[in-house]
């Protein structure tokens, strides 16, 4: 695959270096940006995330990141979303009830009192859709969560992989160029790098 020019959305988030050598392992030229212009002229953006929904939401109105979000995926540009920069592509999370981007219809809610929270470690991924992000994945592979929240689309055909975790939640969805996945693939070892290279060989056309 020729190397392909990626925008990292800096809004705050943290989890960026790792992203970039992950991305840079692949053969890519990823930039860490904060400039809304990158973000949407980019030919691919990744939305990484951890922390805290509201101030980070806040972040990204106040730098114009918001919008320049809404704008390409409202013109189907890629954007990969990981962990909290997939609970922010939904409407609205109970953490602080704080609305999101809305780029995807759903909410995000606390995983039940039974279960320890966060959500950490190795778990294994259930693929619900034959999708070319699973390529030379192979079903209920392990990768690395962080998380108290978890995604609920409400349209159910976005969801392409499940997770256990006391409940089934989404934790890879999918709508046309957008993708998200609540485990980190850049911590998630070979196979990680393995959905990050997926994306950018379907994404890009």
């Amino acid at each position: 695959m020729p190397q392909i020019p990626i925008a990292i959305v800096d809004y705050g988030a943290g989890n960026l270096r790792s992203v970039e050598k992950a991305l840079e392992h692949l053969g890519h030229k990823p930039v860490i940006t904060s400039n809304p212009k990158d973000v949407q002229n980019a030919p691919v953006v990744i939305f990484p995330g951890q922390g805290i929904a509201g101030p980070c939401m806040q972040n990204l109105q106040e730098s114009g990141l918001l919008e320049s979000l809404k704008e390409r995926a409202i013109e189907n540009k890629p954007i990969f979303g990981v962990c909290l920069g997939l609970q922010l592509l939904l409407s609205w999370t109970e953490e602080g009830s704080q609305d999101c981007l809305g780029i995807i219809d759903g909410k995000n809610i606390r995983f039940p009192q039974k279960a320890k929270v966060p959500h950490m470690g190795w778990n294994g991924v259930s693929q619900t859709s034959d999708h070319p992000l699973f390529k030379n994945v192979n079903d209920k592979t392990q990768f690395y969560f962080v998380h108290s929240y978890y995604a609920v689309p409400y349209d159910t055909s976005v969801v392409i992989g499940t997770t256990e975790y006391q409940i089934d939640f989404a934790s890879v969805i999918v709508k046309d160029k957008l993708a998200a996945t609540q485990f980190h693939p850049e911590k998630s070892g070979v196979q990680g790098l393995q959905i990050y290279s997926n994306f950018l060989e379907y994404a890009i056309d």
